[in-house]
């Protein structure tokens, strides 16, 4: 079959790879894509958010199969925009999507279904929210209601670092329009994982789990990001915390949404946190997570175009979802002064060794100038190896970062090592 694959990061290159080890993949196209996906799917210059485009081109290239990887395209509506337009799409729809679009609508789902979470208030005013933080206690957490890069969650160790946070979301605007409801939320603490499921609306199969390092520095300090790094499986995800999930979070979430008139069919991402009382959900995305991609993918034996399909119709439950006993960790390449500020345009050069032995270069912000690869993001590469345990893996993915050079090149040098000593 004919695939367009929508979006643009390390993730969308995970998924393109994948596509392309089908038996099933034909022509694969990518929009906008970027210069890693160019070597595997026919890159167009058309925006994830223009839909009307989008919609053009598939039906000039007799495409089959849409897959969108990326939240904003799925939360403005680009699945109802093109079902509406005859194709077979992969993800949620807008009405679904809101899962992850707002925080303040994922709360208040968990709270009605009892699906355990993280204490909260939800928050339209600043003053309210500064009002009900002189009394609070800490730390405490403030989280942007929209999309916002994975970057819109600020940990408040005090009242006076809570007060700037409300500034900076809610008047300042850091986050634009997303920042316009406030989600406070108890502080929280415990090993963090990250669970990716599939679902069909009715049944959900959860594939392996994952854990992200989302601080920019060593020790889990500095500024959030959207991910620095992931390991699959984690050691925390233990058979018994799978069983309590199945039961009292992703059945119960699918049944949510069901019952809500927003059945939920794609990737649920389940965000999950291991406190000293017991497993809480942090969040939900609707879609696969970036870097977690690159780590659960590698690992998947199943066929990819196989799985989304059953998810579109409504058969997940005929479906074999299958990984392989093994490993996977992947670093991220960033560029100097991520999340903040730091310079693009700079030349790459990777040497040979990626594309076998268990070893992937995934680009996340790259684009071709007259030939070359150069630097078009603050987080450049995910450097992904898998091997027979999370060390044999670890080691091989620090030792192919050394493969990929650019001026300006930052990584974190303890992804997976918590994991490691767990």
């Amino acid at each position: 079959m004919n695939v367009l694959i929508v979006g643009s990061g390390g993730r969308e290159h995970a998924i393109a790879c994948k596509v392309a080890e089908s038996k099933r993949s034909n022509k694969i196209y990518a929009a906008p894509g970027n210069a890693g996906i160019a070597e595997v799917a026919e890159c167009v210059d058309i925006s994830a958010m223009d839909f009307p485009k989008l919609i053009e081109f598939a039906g000039d290239k007799q495409v089959d199969f849409v897959i969108v990887g990326a939240d904003d395209p799925l939360v403005a509506g680009a699945i109802d925009e093109f079902e509406k337009a005859g194709f077979k799409a992969f993800g949620p729809n807008a009405a679904a999507a809101i899962i992850e679009g707002s925080k303040a609508f994922s709360k208040d789902l968990m709270k009605k279904y009892n699906i355990p979470t993280a204490g909260y208030e939800v928050f339209n005013s600043a003053d309210k929210a500064l009002e009900y933080l002189k009394d609070a206690r800490y730390p405490i957490v403030l989280k942007a209601d929209g999309l916002a890069l994975g970057k819109g969650v600020l940990i408040c160790e005090n009242k006076d670092e809570a007060f700037n946070g409300v500034k900076t979301i809610m008047e300042d605007k850091k986050f634009g329009n997303a920042g316009n409801t406030l989600v406070i939320e108890e502080f929280m603490t415990g090993p963090e994982v990250s669970v990716l499921c599939f679902c069909d609306g009715e049944t959900i199969k959860p594939m392996t789990s994952a854990m992200d390092h989302k601080r920019a520095k060593d020790g889990d300090k500095g500024l959030n990001t959207g991910g620095m790094g992931n390991i699959s499986p984690s050691p925390f995800y233990t058979k018994k915390v799978e069983d309590f999930c199945m039961e009292n979070i992703y059945k119960p979430t699918m049944a949510a949404m069901k019952s809500e008139g927003r059945p939920f069919k794609g990737v649920l991402f389940v965000g999950l946190m291991l406190t000293p009382d017991g497993v809480k959900v942090l969040e939900y995305n609707a879609r696969f997570g970036d870097p977690e991609a690159q780590v659960v993918l590698p690992r998947m034996k199943s066929d990819i175009l196989d799985i989304m399909e059953a998810c579109v119709e409504g058969r997940l439950n005929e479906a074999e979802l299958e990984f392989e006993d093994n490993a996977a960790v992947c670093v991220v390449l960033a560029s100097d002064g991520y999340p903040l500020d730091y310079e693009k345009g700079k030349e790459v050069a990777v040497k040979e060794g990626f594309g076998k032995n268990g070893l992937y270069l995934y680009h996340a912000g790259t684009k071709l100038v007259d030939g070359k690869v150069v630097t078009a993001g603050g987080r450049v590469f995910g450097v992904t190896a898998t091997g027979k345990d999370l060390k044999e893996a670890r080691e091989k993915a620090y030792r192919a970062t050394e493969l990929v050079e650019f001026e300006n090149k930052y990584m974190r040098t303890d992804i997976g090592k918590k994991a490691l000593e767990a």
